[in-house]
């Protein structure tokens, strides 16, 4: 399963991928906009510092406007993969983008009727936002699920990117299901390390190495 981050903070960024381990990154724009910084000059920091995907969003809510939107955005980096809402106007600009070879990303997915619409529409990636849902009394991770086996089924090419993580236990049940991708924030990705039996470990054979003045 790929690991992607979720922000916009470019040193978040550079510190994940200098771990060797993260795929791509998603950013949304309140992710930007709480850099205080311009979109563009955000976004082609983002893809110098990661080769992977790395997702911007469109702001418009017709289809002509995203498919404009799309068609700028995707020119400013070969890695570029344009989020599109899974609204209507979204599901429509879907198969214009995917013909002219757009990367996107369908995002603000919460239904799995709305995943199989963004699939048959040629969408890259699909977004289920698991965390939101759980936020509200549901079950995100069923609606992930859902999505995997619709999928299976039928030998969609789309991704699934299971999006707004909370917590670990969301990371290690989208490997479970066999969800493409899952992203998250750095906090939780810097939590998958740690276990406090492997920290006691680590302790114990460096106490014991050195009682017993061992040298390399």
């Amino acid at each position: 399963m790929k690991i992607f981050l979720d922000t916009a903070h470019v040193e978040e960024i550079r510190t994940g991928c200098s771990w060797g381990i993260v795929d791509g990154v998603t950013t949304n724009p309140s992710h930007v906009a709480a850099t205080g910084r311009p979109f563009r000059e955000v976004v082609e920091e983002i893809c110098d510092i990661c080769p992977g995907p790395v997702s911007a969003e469109v702001i418009s809510t017709e289809a002509e406007g995203m498919i404009e939107q799309a068609r700028e955005v995707s020119s400013w980096a070969p890695n570029i993969v344009v989020k599109i809402p899974v609204i209507k106007e979204g599901i429509k600009a879907l198969p214009v983008l995917s013909a002219e070879g757009i990367k996107t990303n369908a995002t603000v997915c919460f239904s799995a009727n709305q995943a199989l619409l963004a699939a048959k529409a040629g969408a890259t990636y699909i977004s289920p936002f698991v965390g939101r849902l759980d936020a509200i009394g549901h079950d995100g991770m069923q609606l992930a699920e859902e999505i995997v086996q619709i999928y299976s089924q039928y030998d969609f090419d789309t991704e699934i990117i299971v999006a707004a993580a909370r917590h670990p236990l969301h990371v290690l049940q989208a490997a479970l299901i066999g969800a493409h991708i899952t992203t998250m924030r750095f906090d939780i990705l810097e939590q998958m390390f740690d276990h406090p039996l492997t920290d006691a470990g680590v302790e114990q054979f460096l106490a014991d190495w050195n009682a017993a003045g061992l040298s390399l």
